[in-house]
């Protein structure tokens, strides 16, 4: 069975674990004789395969890696890096042109400013998908270079303190980090820019799939210094916590949950990890009226003398120049770890080397939600294209969550809280509010009062009063 990397859940600790060991050994095999953290020459691993680059968005680092990749592994490109170029500018479908790529490429990576637009390509396609980048959804191939940079700086993952500093709002390098720290046990420190904090989609599902939570406003003033003003530290209890895969397994309420912090948890930080506004994604919306800005001066606090800064990349003014010289600045190194990662993950999704991936990870067992009563909220979402309208019909996980039901978008995985819902069996609508027990299989949703009467359903009965 083909698999695919559309969301950093798509690989489990073990295989992430695997890719890194098998990145290692490339960095050893190929090592450039002064820069050990960059890769010289080529091996003939690949020289049967084709990967295709298929990006609707600018990029440098991480196309330019993939190919790099790909070539060091024996193997040739296909590249488009220009959406005015392709059959894209004709009004072809998403669907279509990942059909017919993939009689010419049997590896395809794709960057595309709708979130779950690599959800759509990975479901029509029968050779491996890779997300470089949907919208501000997730780039799953940055975090397994981030989580590879900090295990090799830092020798694990596990308590370790990583500041996220800038704009976490629509910053989908951080998006797909968060997943990842929280899975790997480190503790998540949120400093963002004024107006661009963490969504609240992401904060919901750090606690809903992998227990992930925010420790109470005391834990936190605990720990916290003057000096070091951040309002809340994400923290991951010491237990299994791969739940996205087995998302609807009941909580153990007499199960331990050590979510506390030490004294002196936070008296060093292990890594910044700086992001750029994202000025694309903005439209209308103001940018921040300051911008936290990395450099020397702020990493003078005793907390950072050991701390590994990090950036994805580009900079624009959030990082200092600075840093450039000084040892803890590790972010052109992180851009080098691109090429052995990306190596060691194209090698493990075409079976050049089998043993790197297992069995697919288990289907979530939500609920899927496909009846024509709700569409995603989300702007920037893939199903709001009318040339992908065409064909796709919105779906939805259903999860059941304080008394409610959230529909998460299969395709962007943004939760909808919908107002109403019935039953299609006596079409009577209530509120979503006081839902106890398991969904029946006729349930629909509806995001308003008018989509529910525009069904064909109809208010409760009202009981009869009783006469004395």
């Amino acid at each position: 069975m083909v698999r695919h990397l559309v969301t950093i859940d798509d690989l489990t600790e073990v295989e992430i674990q695997a890719i890194f060991r098998l990145a290692d050994q490339f960095l050893t095999e190929l090592a450039h004789p002064d820069r050990p953290h960059r890769i010289r020459g080529r091996k003939q691993l690949a020289d049967q395969f084709i990967l295709a680059t298929l990006f609707y968005e600018a990029s440098t680092r991480t196309r330019f890696s993939f190919e790099s990749a790909m070539y060091r592994l024996g193997g040739q490109i296909l590249s488009s890096a220009d959406p005015k170029t392709t059959s894209a500018a004709k009004g072809e479908t998403l669907a279509d042109t990942v059909r017919v790529l993939q009689n010419y490429a049997d590896v395809i990576v794709i960057r595309h400013p709708c979130e779950g637009a690599v959800r759509v390509a990975a479901d029509f396609a029968e050779v491996p998908i890779i997300n470089a980048g949907d919208g501000g959804h997730e780039h799953p191939t940055q975090t397994l270079c981030d989580l590879y940079t900090l295990q090799r700086e830092k020798g694990t993952l596990r308590d370790l303190n990583v500041l996220l500093c800038g704009d976490l709002r629509y910053g989908r390098t951080v998006h797909s980090l968060v997943y990842g720290l929280a899975r790997f046990g480190a503790r998540i420190i949120p400093m963002p820019a004024e107006g661009f904090e963490l969504p609240d989609h992401v904060t919901r599902r750090l606690l809903r799939d992998y227990d992930c939570r925010p420790l109470s406003n005391e834990e936190v003033q605990r720990v916290r210094h003057e000096k070091f003003p951040v309002d809340a530290v994400y923290v991951t209890p010491e237990r299994p916590h791969q739940r996205s895969l087995f998302s609807d397994l009941p909580d153990d309420p007499a199960a331990p949950l050590k979510a506390r912090l030490p004294p002196n948890a936070l008296a060093k930080i292990d890594a910044c990890y700086i992001t750029r506004l994202q000025r694309e994604r903005l439209g209308e919306n103001a940018p921040a009226s300051t911008y936290p800005v990395i450099d020397t001066a702020f990493l003078k606090d005793r907390r950072y003398k050991s701390s590994s800064v990090m950036h994805p990349l580009p900079r624009v003014e959030e990082l200092g120049y600075d840093l450039d010289n000084d040892e803890r600045a590790v972010y052109f190194k992180q851009a080098a770890y691109g090429v052995p990662v990306r190596m060691a993950l194209i090698a493990a999704l075409l079976e050049i080397r089998p043993e790197i991936l297992g069995q697919p990870a288990p289907a979530r067992r939500h609920h899927l939600y496909q009846q024509k009563t709700l569409v995603c909220d989300n702007p920037r979402c893939v199903t709001g294209l009318t040339s992908e309208q065409r064909y796709l019909t919105p779906q939805f996980l259903l999860i059941p969550e304080e008394h409610r039901v959230l529909a998460r978008c299969v395709y962007c995985e943004h939760d909808l809280a919908p107002r109403f819902l019935a039953r299609a069996s006596d079409r009577i609508y209530s509120h979503n509010t006081g839902w106890r027990g398991p969904l029946p299989n006729d349930l629909l949703l509806f995001a308003d009062l008018h989509s529910a009467e525009a069904h064909g359903c109809v208010p409760p009965t009202p009981v009869a009063a009783k006469t004395t």
